[in-house]
């Protein structure tokens, strides 16, 4: 163990992950800094609610197919080959986001930038667990994701709202593309690709061996990660798509109170994804996601009965997308890659990743938009409620992989053996 801890490059691993973890950072920007300004579009360009659920689901189905075929597609090339140009597309396609003429011009430019962002998120993944001592995986996986929700979710609607004080939206949109260029150079001077013998360090199977990509299906965690996935993306994509116009029309907050409660989605998400991915690497996997299911549906049905009292909401919707990212953080990062061989890794982080965003970011949101406009929005937050009690049973099927608590099982199991 010593020789291993001398030999861990622990400068490149902080290196990467920082930089790995500011990329996730832009993507939750250029994604969701629309949310807060939807109320604002609805009144410029004429859309209804189910435009809205039109316009979060196409990225969200882009995502979802590119994060399959990009995700494999890295097991083949390497991580930098597809980190790199995404990163350059996505931040020059969000700046094009709010020069849209029209509905069928920003659903056009979205599908183009989830086609990016899509081939970013399983791949930057899976580099980060390459980077990261296996010890770390829950850790630095949950470092990278807390970006994403911290300023996807969190700084950006305060930052937007109040920057429409003094610059027209669209111009919002353009000054958030700078910073993805600049990190993008900053991986193509810094990341590396690792080899397969390496990586299967980081695996419960410890396979180097070449896999055809479909073998992802043999190892159970799998198929309900996928089922899971989409049961978290439901809750992920519903609620800040419809919050914004539930909080200003239904219980009648002004746009500043909206974006300050809509924050805590950013804060609370952050806070999950570093907090609980970072406990399942001594407490385990599979007791952290079944924990955060239950406490992720109790928060929401409190937030759901909740009236127009700013902090209330803001502590009920904290803790509903704490546990939801600590979810979404788990299943797609430690629980698929340590489940499969090293050469399926980004495969099933994507398979994972690109289903639920197809299914979960996809139709949930065009069928909650539908709901909301010809039954009422809140009933369209009920959708999420229904999802996480599916997820529930998903969780509770879960095979355990945090690498310490399998290697203690197997410990106690050899001892039994030995002793009997």
């Amino acid at each position: 163990m010593k020789k291993l801890n001398e030999a861990w490059d622990t400068a490149y691993e902080w290196k990467a992950v920082a930089l790995l973890s500011i990329g996730f950072g832009l993507v939750g920007i250029d994604r969701f800094m629309i949310m807060p300004l939807f109320p604002i579009m609805v009144r410029e360009h004429h859309f209804d609610y189910q435009d809205l659920g039109i316009i979060a689901g196409a990225l969200a189905v882009a995502w979802g197919l590119s994060s399959i075929f990009m995700g494999n597609l890295s097991d083949r090339i390497g991580h930098r080959k597809v980190i790199i140009p995404a990163m350059l597309v996505f931040s020059l396609l969000c700046g094009a986001s709010g020069f849209a003429a029209g509905l069928g011009s920003l659903v056009m430019i979205r599908v183009a930038m989830g086609f990016a962002e899509g081939a970013y998120t399983p791949v930057s993944i899976i580099a980060t667990i390459d980077a990261s001592k296996p010890s770390r995986h829950g850790f630095n996986v949950g470092l990278q994701q807390t970006m994403m929700p911290l300023l996807g979710l969190g700084l950006s609607p305060i930052l937007v709202t109040q920057l429409l004080k003094v610059v027209s939206w669209h111009w919002i949109f353009a000054l958030a593309s700078v910073p993805g260029v600049v990190v993008a150079y900053l991986l193509y001077r810094i990341l590396r690709d690792s080899d397969a013998k390496t990586a299967a360090k980081h695996t419960e199977t410890h396979d180097a061996t070449p896999h055809k990509w479909s073998e992802v299906f043999r190892y159970r965690n799998i198929p309900l990660n996928i089922v899971g996935m989409f049961c978290w993306v439901t809750n992920l994509v519903i609620l800040p798509a419809f919050l914004p116009s539930y909080l200003t029309e239904t219980l009648h907050l002004s746009i500043e109170q909206m974006g300050f409660v809509l924050s805590a989605i950013g804060f609370g998400g952050a806070s999950g994804a570093l907090v609980m991915p970072s406990l399942s690497d001594r407490l385990g996997r599979k007791p952290v996601m079944v924990f955060s299911v239950i406490g992720a549906f109790s928060f929401l049905a409190l937030l759901t009965r909740c009236d127009a009292n700013t902090m209330k909401l803001f502590a009920y919707l904290f803790m509903t997308l704490f546990f939801i990212f600590a979810l979404i953080t788990l299943t797609v990062g430690p629980i698929s890659a340590e489940s499969v061989p090293a050469k399926l890794m980004t495969t099933a982080s994507g398979l994972v990743i690109g289903v639920g965003e197809v299914f979960g970011g996809g139709i949930a949101p065009a069928l909650a938009g539908f709901v909301a406009k010809h039954y009422g929005l809140e009933h369209a937050i009920h959708l999420a409620l229904g999802a996480l009690l599916i997820g529930l049973v998903v969780a509770a099927c879960l095979r355990e992989t945090a690498p310490g608590r399998v290697s203690r099982h197997a410990s106690t199991r050899l001892r039994s053996e030995f002793g009997k």
